[in-house]
């Protein structure tokens, strides 16, 4: 059987911070890539595959006050452990980084599989959001030790890809495991592909890692922790369970910028940062950074509004509008392999961001053309220049950001990259859920219109369903026109971004 060797860089054994070299120039085989991906995809699929099954697990649970924690738990503890799990690789060892997160990510599935009750499963789905943060991370840190920025952009191209896939395949999958056997399958699933991913890492993957003597920054840990979880939960009450200028709203806010403020000021001072300011004196990985979160922002809000639009003006169904946004994920998936090729045979990248940047403000502007009569096939051929737009940042931004780090800062610079791609997106889908709902109201939607299901409105009157399809048509342009500013916003930090060459070494 195939073993990929690499070593990995021990703090203070070299005052470059270069670390030794990787052992086995080929990189990770194709089988240790394989399971990277493995993992790193059954991370993303649940952070979407459950929420189809909602309406079924409701049914058999109970607890429908309770609903959208199963949500937000998972992705809450999926975003605060996700820099903790990079450092601990970092310190520790990434190998055995990657396997404890697969293991407590399978230990939350089985258990939110057996769960009883609502309350039950939301504590289970906490933990399997434990897993799920060292996943990426993980996946992402061990392909950029093992391979030089210059080599490793088709690996990470596939990285990349995962994220639409997961999107836009998650709710299929999960409709379908509910519909064919039960929703308890949804976790179930991930027992056997996490166990063969757990298999291939554990007998084919070889990191040979001295252990250091530095501890985990356990005080920027809680603050920053504490500071995600705030904003987070700022994203997800914000304009719906709480109002903007609510007291809950207003503290989350205090409590999310002073927990956040008071960590940089710890990190400066510690001795094994979470998060190591020294990778921010990089002018390109802190450009890196603000593209991660503008991109997070922008797509996350697509893939999650567009939808509205299809099932809701061109009464498409659930699994139908996931389908129409495949050129969404086409447009993404196509970019990031692109730059990938054009990067391993040599070529630059900074042009491709510039292009990135563009791409998202015109397809954003593209979709604003779109009306309630518009046949259905435009749009979703439209999303594609969007996803293409967003598919260049991706990339971009994680070869910048693995070509910026030194190997010591490899899951500390990556974890950075994820969260605030992640953070990005949260409050982007709060902002534009909140645009949304100003655009459904001023457009005319009826009077307790919101809480209607598509297939409610369907049987309404035709005056009724067409006030609905404006309204929301009006609310999806709302989102659009965000996703063009967040675009062209990325299109004018992108001309800061220096063409300094991938690292061969």
């Amino acid at each position: 059987m195939t073993r990929t060797t690499a070593a990995t860089h021990t703090p203070g054994a070299d005052p470059t911070g270069a670390g030794p070299p990787p052992t086995d120039e080929g990189g990770p085989s194709k089988l240790v890539l394989f399971g990277l991906l493995l993992g790193l995809m059954l991370g993303l699929l649940d952070g979407t595959i459950v929420g189809t099954a909602l309406p079924t697990i409701v049914g058999d649970l109970g607890g429908l006050d309770h609903l959208s924690w199963v949500v937000t738990a998972y992705l809450l503890t999926a975003s605060v452990s996700t820099p903790i799990w990079g450092k601990l690789g970092d310190l520790y060892g990434r190998k055995g980084g990657f396997l404890w997160s697969i293991a407590v990510f399978l230990a939350g599935s089985v258990l939110s599989g057996l769960a009883q009750d609502m309350g039950q499963l939301i504590a289970f789905r906490a933990v399997q959001g434990l897993g799920a943060g060292g996943l990426m991370v993980g996946a992402i840190s061990i392909i950029g030790v093992m391979l030089p920025p210059s080599q490793a952009g088709r690996s990470q191209s596939m990285v990349g890809a995962m994220m639409p896939v997961a999107l836009v395949g998650g709710p299929l999958l999960g409709g379908f495991l509910t519909d064919q056997l039960d929703w308890r399958w949804v976790f179930y699933v991930n027992v056997p592909l996490g166990g063969l991913a757990l298999l291939i890492i554990g007998l084919c993957l070889d990191l040979r890692t001295e252990r250091v003597t530095a501890r985990i920054d356990i005080a920027g840990a809680a603050l920053l922790s504490t500071g995600i979880l705030a904003l987070t939960l700022l994203g997800s009450w914000g304009g719906t369970t709480y109002g903007w200028s609510s007291p809950q709203i207003l503290g989350l806010g205090v409590l999310g910028a002073g927990s956040l403020a008071w960590f940089a000021r710890v990190e400066r001072r510690a001795a094994e940062p979470i998060i190591p300011p020294r990778l921010f004196a990089d002018r390109n990985f802190t450009l890196a950074q603000v593209l991660s979160f503008l991109v997070g922002a922008a797509m996350l809000a697509a893939s999650s509004y567009l939808p509205q639009y299809m099932q809701f003006v061109r009464g498409a169904s659930s699994t139908a509008s996931g389908m129409l946004l495949l050129p969404l994920m086409g447009g993404m998936f196509g970019a990031q392999l692109l730059l990938g090729r054009i990067t391993a045979n040599g070529g630059g990248y900074r042009a491709y961001t510039i292009v990135g940047g563009a791409l998202t403000a015109v397809g954003g502007l593209a979709l604003l053309a779109v009306g309630a009569d518009t046949p259905t096939a435009v749009p979703s051929v439209l999303t594609f220049v969007l996803g293409a737009g967003m598919g260049f940042l991706m990339q971009s931004t994680l070869l910048i950001t693995i070509n910026s780090a030194e190997p010591r800062d490899m899951g500390a610079a990556t974890g950075t990259t994820t969260l605030l791609r992640t953070i990005g997106g949260s409050l982007g889908i709060a902002v534009m859920g909140a645009v949304y709902a100003s655009r459904l109201a001023s457009g005319g939607m009826p009077e307790g219109g919101t809480s209607w299901t598509p297939e409610a409105v369907g049987t309404m009157p035709e005056e009724v369903r067409e006030a609905v399809r404006t309204a929301v048509t009006g609310g999806m342009h709302g989102v659009v026109l965000g996703a063009a500013l967040l675009g062209a916003a990325a299109f004018a930090v992108a001309w800061l971004v220096r063409e300094v060459p991938l690292r061969k070494e």
